[in-house]
C-alpha cells in the first residue's frame, strides 16, 4: 500500500492536529476561525492531494439514518435536562458571553461552525478513510482523540464523549455521511446551552 489514498497515513498526518486547535482561545468568533482553519479547511487540502473524494470523507448526503437520529436527538434532549442538574455544567455552558437573546442566537449559528468543523475532523477525515480497513478500529481511532480534546472541561464530560464518540461514528457510517453527526451534536449543543441560559436569567429556577 502506498502513500497515495493510503488512510493510515491521513490518520497519522491528521492526529497531530487533533490537539492543535487548544493552543487558540479568545473570543469566539476568532476561535471559530481557527478550528476551521485546522479541523476542515488544512484536512481537506491534505486528503484531496493525497487522493481522497468527498464521499471518502463522508461528506455526502446521508443515505439513511433518520429514524436512529430522530431516537438520538430526544435523547439529547432529555440528557440536557438531566445536565442542568450538574453545577459544573451549567456554570460552564454556554462558553461564550451574550447581552441579549438576539445575540444569544447569532453566536449559536456561529457555535454551528464549530460543530460543522469538529463532525468534520472527527467524523469525516479520521474515521471515513479507516473504515475501508477496518470499521472497528476506525471508530475506535477516532475516538481516542476526540475524547482526549475535552480534557479541561467539566469532568463528567469526558465519559460521555468518549460513549458519544463512539455513537456519532455509528451513525454517521449507518448514513454514509457525518452531517447526522453534525446535526445531532449541534441541535443538542445549542438545546443545552438554551437550557442553561434559562438556568441563569432564573427563568428555570434550581
Amino acid at each position: 500500500m502506498g502513500v497515495r489514498r493510503n488512510p493510515y497515513v491521513l490518520f497519522l498526518i491528521l492526529l497531530p492536529v487533533s490537539f492543535v486547535p487548544r493552543l487558540f482561545g479568545g473570543f469566539l468568533e476568532s476561535w471559530a476561525l481557527w478550528l476551521t482553519l485546522w479541523y476542515l479547511i488544512i484536512p481537506l487540502v491534505v486528503s484531496l492531494s493525497l487522493g481522497f473524494k468527498l464521499r471518502d470523507l463522508g461528506l455526502a448526503r446521508p443515505s439513511g439514518g433518520w429514524r436512529a437520529f430522530g431516537v438520538l436527538l430526544m435523547l439529547a434532549v432529555v440528557l440536557s435536562f438531566a445536565g442542568i442538574f450538574v453545577p459544573s455544567m451549567r456554570g460552564y455552558y454556554p462558553r461564550f458571553a451574550y447581552s441579549s437573546w438576539w445575540e444569544f442566537g447569532e453566536k449559536e449559528m456561529i457555535m454551528g461552525l464549530v460543530m460543522f468543523a469538529h463532525e468534520a475532523f472527527f467524523r469525516g477525515f479520521l474515521l471515513f478513510p479507516l473504515v475501508r480497513e477496518n470499521k472497528e478500529l476506525a471508530i475506535l481511532a477516532q475516538d481516542i482523540p476526540y475524547t482526549l480534546v475535552h480534557l479541561g472541561k467539566p469532568g463528567v464530560e469526558v465519559p460521555y464523549s468518549f460513549f458519544a464518540g463512539i455513537v456519532f461514528g455509528w451513525l454517521d457510517l449507518k448514513s454514509g455521511s457525518f452531517l447526522l453527526s453534525f446535526l445531532l451534536h449541534w441541535l443538542g449543543s445549542a438545546f443545552f446551552d438554551f437550557l442553561c441560559a434559562l438556568v441563569k436569567a432564573g427563568v428555570i429556577p434550581l
